[in-house]
This record gives C-alpha cells, sequence and structure tokens, in this order.
C-alpha cells in the first residue's frame, strides 16, 4: 500500500457490547453522538461535552440500522428499521411506519426475512436505505434493494440483487454517489444526477484485496473528498484518496469493525460482537465498542430528510 499514515487505536471510548453497533451520527447543536445495535434493537446516546459517563441505552423493540434527522422538526427522527421507513420520537422512543420497504411484487414472507441496513440522506433531502436478508431469519443471499425515498414519500428501487449492501455517500459537488457491496469486496462509484436522484455508470472506484481478512462496510467522506471505510472482519479503518489509493489505515483492538462517522476532527468508530470468538480470542473483549480517533479531518455536511 506504499507509504500511508497510520494511527493505532488500542482502547474503546465506550466499552460495550453492542451485537451489531452501527450508524454514529453527531449533532453538533447538542454535542450529541448517537448509534445503534440492530442486532439487540438499541439507540445509544452519548453527550461528547460530558463525556462516558452521560451515555445511556434506549430499548428501541426493532431493529433499527440507520437513522437522520428531519428538516425542520427537532423532536423526531427518521429511521431505516426493520421493516421500512420510520419516524421515531425522540421522547417516547414511538415508532411510526411511513412507508413499508415491500409490497406484493415481493411475495409472502420477505419482509420478515429482510431488514435495513445502512443508509444517508443526499443533498436534496431524499433518504437512501439498504436492505439485506436479516442474518437472525436467514443466511444473507441476493435479495437485497438499495432503495431511495423522496420528500414526497415515493419509493424508488435503486440498486437491486445484492446481498450485503452497505455504506453510501456523495462527493462534495454531488456528481458522484459511492456505494460499498461488502461480499464483493468493492465500493463502487455512480455518475450522479442530484436534480433527479438518478445513478448512472457504475464502476469499481475501490477494490479490497481478496486475500485480505474482511470487506469494506459502512463509510463516511472528509472535507477533503477522501473516504474512511470500516474492514469488518479486517478491524481496521482504511482512508482511501480521490484517486482510489489507500493513505492512511487505524487499527483496532477487535476485527468487526463497523461503521465511522465525524464528529469535529475526530472519527467515531462502531463494532460489532466477534463472530469467531475460539478462532480470533484476542478480538473478543472489545468487539461490539464504540471507539475513537482523532484524525485532524473534518467530514462532510450531514443532510436532513426533507419530508414534504
Amino acid at each position: 500500500m506504499g507509504d500511508i499514515k497510520r494511527w493505532e487505536v488500542e482502547e474503546p471510548y465506550l466499552h460495550l457490547h453492542c451485537g451489531l453497533g452501527e450508524a454514529p451520527y453527531y449533532e453538533e447543536a447538542s454535542h450529541t453522538l448517537r448509534f445503534v445495535d440492530i442486532v439487540k434493537e438499541k439507540l445509544h446516546t452519548v453527550d461528547l461535552k460530558k463525556g462516558p459517563s452521560s451515555h445511556q441505552i434506549h430499548d428501541l423493540e426493532t431493529a433499527i440500522s440507520t437513522t437522520a434527522l428531519i428538516e425542520g422538526t427537532g423532536d423526531k427522527l427518521i429511521v431505516g428499521a426493520k421493516l421500512g421507513y420510520a419516524t421515531l420520537q425522540l421522547g417516547s422512543k414511538k415508532l411510526d411506519y411511513i412507508k413499508k420497504y415491500w409490497d406484493e411484487r415481493d411475495g409472502p414472507g420477505k419482509a420478515e426475512r429482510m431488514r435495513g441496513n445502512d443508509g444517508a440522506v443526499d443533498a436534496a433531502g431524499r433518504y437512501w436505505v439498504d436492505t439485506m436478508n436479516d442474518p437472525m431469519v436467514q443466511e444473507p443471499t441476493n435479495e437485497g434493494v438499495v432503495f431511495r425515498l423522496d420528500p414526497d414519500l415515493t419509493l424508488h428501487r435503486m440498486i437491486e440483487n445484492v446481498t450485503i449492501p452497505n455504506g453510501i455517500g456523495w462527493s462534495a459537488d454531488d456528481k458522484k454517489m459511492f456505494f460499498a457491496d461488502t461480499p464483493t469486496g468493492n465500493i463502487f462509484v455512480f455518475d450522479y444526477d442530484l436534480a433527479s436522484g438518478s445513478i448512472s455508470n457504475r464502476r469499481v472506484f475501490f477494490h479490497y484485496p481478496d486475500e485480505e481478512l474482511g470487506g469494506p462496510d459502512g463509510f463516511v467522506l472528509d472535507s477533503e473528498g477522501n473516504l474512511w471505510t470500516a474492514i469488518c472482519g479486517g478491524g481496521k479503518v482504511l482512508k482511501i484518496s480521490p484517486g482510489g489509493k489507500v493513505i492512511g489505515e487505524i487499527s483496532f483492538p477487535t476485527r468487526m469493525i463497523s461503521c465511522p462517522g465525524f464528529a469535529g476532527e475526530d472519527l467515531f468508530v462502531t463494532s460489532a460482537e466477534e463472530e469467531e470468538p475460539e478462532k480470533y480470542p484476542d478480538s473478543v473483549k472489545y468487539g461490539g465498542s464504540l471507539f475513537r480517533v482523532h484524525v485532524g479531518v473534518t467530514g462532510m455536511p450531514v443532510h436532513r430528510f426533507k419530508m414534504a
């Protein structure tokens, strides 16, 4: 990989035991970082000004994989949940579905065997959420779909026949959309039309070597155009240049690194419990924890869903 900058994280910011920690999201106005545990159906929050002692865990009673703010609303979120897009009241944690993923064309049983996995809002306020087979129900197959929900709640199927679709993000000029397809080892890039939300000209932006452990998972872009991707199963986050070259690597004391997110110049990184504890005993202790590393650059602006 040549001469790259390296960071090493030795212990977590929050020593937790998430089944699958995901979707770190920083709200600057309240200094609050939130993230989810998809498997254990929890929402975690921590006030970064107060530190780890302010950590709270909230029961959700369903699997939520991604969250976003709604423009003009301060008392609820929009989330990618087990069955579809929903609003989540911040106080009561009451969940109300506003658009289900699946309909009659999908046949019986699909809603039960699927769940959301990752997502992001584009600069026009559309919420992209990708879905996959729920591993609590069955092994993943290529039934996954990447959806786009428009502000008028029209739902579009943008990418189909994927097994474990993951991170989604856009370049600063909104002319490119990036998408991680974990089993292939690829982060793809599409030409993006912000006005219509259409994607075209899919090609490989970055390929994680087949001989290495793990694959690209959640990612985030920084203000300089670099993409920081978790390598789940590989115990690291890679910093990838706009040209698709690895220029940085953060190593962690657990393998199952899942998703990074910026809070200022710090990168907060979620993880999952170790899937093979007997084979990788050193990975067990901090599996499912939240990590922090200072990287000296800020993230791209995070957009809100523009509900009509």
